[in-house]
């Protein structure tokens, strides 16, 4: 009996040292110059209201696109909206800032992958059927 006890006590340590290295991880992501880049370019776009007006306008006409199928004219109000999204130095600013950060994710999956020798954040599918 002292057997099982010793290995699930162990299995708890293993649980509570990722954990900890979890929180730890989570903490030096909050701190560095990426993520802070990334949250005051996002919060700079959510206060932009020209900004965020013209990308609920692209998403309304993008999903326009997909429902009705093409459509020239709607293709023709897309790469309009597409070019003023382009020079909008405050979509560009949060885009940009969200790369650098989604890069830095990947190259943590990536580091942890290698680790455990399997794809860390893959999709299992979910589900139920």
């Amino acid at each position: 009996m002292a057997e099982g006890n010793t290995s699930a006590s162990v299995e708890e340590d293993v649980e509570a040292n990722v954990e900890t290295a979890l929180r730890e991880f989570l903490d030096a992501l909050g701190e560095s110059e990426t993520y802070r880049r990334f949250v005051e370019a996002d919060e700079a776009l959510q206060d932009d209201s020209d900004a965020m007006a013209l990308l609920r306008e692209y998403q309304r006409k993008q999903q326009q696109m997909q429902r009705g199928g093409f459509d020239e004219s709607v293709m023709a109000e897309l790469k309009q909206l597409q070019t003023e999204l382009s020079s909008n130095e405050t979509i560009q600013r949060q885009q940009a800032a969200q790369t650098e950060l989604v890069e830095v994710l990947q190259r943590t999956n990536d580091a942890v992958s290698d680790e455990i020798d399997e794809e860390f954040a893959r999709s299992t599918g979910g589900g139920c059927c």
